[in-house]
């Protein structure tokens, strides 16, 4: 079959399983470039050179759900973290609104569904760190009745109950009250996010877990060796467990070449006052600049098969999805550089022999059934009080 007849295959399956993509940084973007002025970004347009995200884009990436991520900074900390999350939270809700034709609102899985037949892109919501709750499991239960369908544990740095993968460990893993916020996430059907979190506090979340665990964007360590990664023995307990391990495209915890280059560009904008997750103009102008000095190793959908590949051969079909990460990284995988990529991926998969039926499990089955399954989970704890445990005070 010719690249182009696997491209053109690629197009019609995800026009029948379309993806669900685990975390798209979208309104934090919105948020740093303006504020969240729609105006300025309307995405029923093309926002290339702004957005790796608009709805032209999306549709012809045959993106047919999107956990929106409703992430703020890890440096946000208390009250502010919990009030940028709800102005977070706003802004998807705004976009919603504004474009009923393509986006609907989608709390479970019978939504994405509903969605899928109607022809609408099914829009759920992340938290991304247990930092927006700010230690409180009254914050959480608001966030879940607010539409977070998952909250992932931490982002870049160690909170009070839970290690992150990029930070000193503090807790060897989850503390009891981490456990304590697994616990009530599976009580309210709450996905438990493990991307970000340090393999202890991977482990310990899904010995902890009754409902299946979810990585929204996070690859393969043993085919790239980065902290960010899932490890074998963890992606092994999935089949136990039931969850899905949702590949993402970022360069640098992809590509090995792409990690030590990526550290000297992260550094290089702290040295301009910049904070390396930056993608406004200005950022973007001094990561070109960096990037014309010192070429950039090169990620492509190939790199991201190979991922896929292994996590498949660890896991199983049944326990991967994918998780682009786009609007929240300012370099992207050639061939996938924004949201249309996607059929670019599935046809890569297509020539290393994958079936339709396991493209269906990757691309839509696996996250509408993870999302079913946590509901479930929670319906048969519907007898169960809301837990009022608190964070000791020593933990901080």
């Amino acid at each position: 079959m010719s690249a182009a007849a696997r491209l053109a295959e690629a197009r019609e399956l995800l026009a029948e399983h379309p993806v669900v993509d685990g975390h798209n940084d979208l309104p934090w973007a919105l948020r740093e470039q303006v504020r969240y002025d729609l105006g300025q970004r309307d995405i029923a347009g093309d926002q290339s050179g702004h957005l790796h995200t608009d709805i032209p884009r999306l549709r012809a990436g045959g993106v047919g759900a999107q956990f929106w991520s409703v992430y703020v900074r890890s440096d946000f900390a208390g009250d502010t973290a919990v009030s940028a999350t709800l102005e977070q939270i706003d802004a998807v809700n705004q976009l919603i609104d504004r474009y009923p034709g393509d986006l609907t609102r989608a709390l479970t899985a019978d939504d994405m569904e509903k969605a899928r037949k109607e022809g609408r892109i099914a829009s759920l919501m992340g938290a991304e760190g247990g930092h927006s709750i700010n230690n409180s499991l009254a914050t959480l239960r608001a966030l879940h009745r607010l539409g977070v369908r998952y909250m992932t544990l931490t982002h870049n740095d160690t909170i009070d109950w839970a290690d992150s993968a990029t930070d000193e460990p503090r807790h060897g893993g989850l503390t009891d009250f981490g456990r304590e916020v697994v616990r009530e996430m599976n009580r309210v059907g709450m996905l438990v996010d493990l991307s970000h979190v340090a393999a202890t506090t991977m482990r310990d979340a899904i010995a902890a877990s009754t409902a299946p665990v979810i990585f929204s964007h996070s690859s393969s360590r043993a085919v790239c060796d980065h902290p960010r990664n899932i490890p074998d023995d963890v992606l092994a307990l999935l089949p136990a467990n039931g969850g899905v391990a949702m590949a993402t495209f970022v360069p640098k915890f992809i590509l090995p070449e792409a990690v030590a280059w990526t550290a000297a560009a992260d550094e290089n904008m702290r040295a301009h006052g910049m904070h390396h997750l930056d993608t406004t103009a200005p950022a973007m102008e001094v990561h070109r600049a960096f990037e014309a000095a010192n070429p950039r190793p090169v990620a492509t959908a190939a790199t991201v098969a190979d991922h896929l590949d292994h996590m498949r051969e660890v896991a199983g079909i049944d326990h991967i999805g994918i998780g682009g990460d786009y609007d929240g990284t300012a370099f992207t995988p050639s061939g996938l550089d924004d949201v249309a990529g996607y059929p670019n991926l599935v046809a890569e998969l297509l020539h290393r022999g994958w079936s339709r039926a396991d493209l269906a499990k990757l691309t839509w089955s696996n996250a509408v059934r993870v999302l079913r399954d946590a509901e479930s989970v929670a319906a048969a704890q519907a007898h169960v009080p809301p837990s009022n445990a608190v964070l000791p005070a020593t933990a901080s």
